[in-house]
């Protein structure tokens, strides 16, 4: 039987305490900052506290980080996120992160998503995913509507940046509940 979590490309696997340099290299870059909302720095503390936060239940913490490994090399090559987990909705939104540009357009963020997909369809249970993407990363909207996301909605100048105002797609995917 195979690995729910692993593909023949990549591996979902939980947070370790070796994680953090890779996270702390990837948090605190500024390019990033844009997609991630974030505006400050975070301590290899902080983050320390975050990969021991991620042992505890999921539905405790509503929220799991899974490091998206390169089963060739065995190295993090980025992260998937589920958040806002609500449970009595079944409901989470999604986030995923392929750092370097090397290692982006190789198929990992393709396989990360629908690994994810169906972790949260058949273990969580979950009856709809969502996520939201700016208007302007045509390569994510192209990602999630070829797993079957669906845009559901625009959100006018959602986010500030330094210069103006972006848009951001609502995108969701409820689960088919087969079989």
């Amino acid at each position: 039987m195979a690995n729910l979590m692993e593909s023949e490309l990549i591996r979902l696997r939980a947070l370790e305490p070796e994680d953090v340099g890779v996270l702390y290299k990837w948090e605190n870059d500024t390019e990033i900052w844009k997609v991630s909302n974030t505006i400050a720095p975070f301590s290899k503390h902080t983050l320390q506290r975050f990969i021991e936060e991620q042992q505890r239940d999921i539905y405790e913490t509503r929220q799991l980080r899974l490091i998206i490994e390169s089963k060739q090399t065995g190295l993090p090559v980025g992260a998937i996120d589920l958040f806002d987990l609500d449970p009595y909705n079944c409901r989470a939104g999604v986030g995923i992160l392929i750092y370097d540009q090397c290692d982006q357009g190789q198929g990992y963020a393709s396989h990360a998503v629908s690994i994810l997909i169906g972790y949260c369809f058949r273990v969580l249970n979950i009856n709809q995913l969502y996520c939201n993407i700016p208007s302007h990363n045509i390569r994510s909207l192209a990602l999630f509507k070829s797993k079957g996301f669906t845009i559901i909605g625009l959100k006018k100048e959602w986010t500030r940046t330094t210069s103006d105002w972006q848009d951001e797609y609502m995108l969701q995917l409820l689960n088919p509940k087969k079989g």
